[in-house]
């Protein structure tokens, strides 16, 4: 599962761990940190995403809850503070609206970012 928070993206897998654990997996140092802060995160450059951590399923669960409740917004990109992180977002956004078909109403402008993918 790839989780899009406002100040962090992971991916969750279930891989070289127990049952009942995750592997939490990130791109930037501290982001586990933040959401997981009892987190055990190890860094390697020999791997795809250079930081994780394996967390229980209960601690990724409850952190799941904790994010839901903090929703308070109407746009979730325009929440995201961190520049790259922004723009990382928008990039997710504009290629999972190529998929929609017909493609999401924007402005001339910002559509030429989606490509000439054309629907069936």
């Amino acid at each position: 599962m790839w989780l899009c928070l406002r100040d962090g993206f992971f991916s969750i897998v279930a891989k070289d761990c127990a049952d009942n654990e995750l592997l939490v997996r990130a791109r930037r140092a501290g982001d586990i940190e933040k959401v997981f802060p009892a987190a055990m995160v190890t860094k390697s450059t020999t791997t795809d995403y250079m930081f994780r951590a394996i967390v229980s399923r209960d601690a990724v669960k409850q952190a799941m809850a904790a994010e839901v409740e903090k929703i308070d917004y109407p746009n979730f990109k325009n929440t995201i503070e961190d520049s790259s992180l922004h723009t990382a977002y928008v990039s997710v956004w504009c290629a999972m609206a190529g998929l929609q078909h017909p493609p999401p109403y924007i402005p001339t402008k910002a559509r030429s970012s989606l490509g000439s993918k054309s629907a069936p």
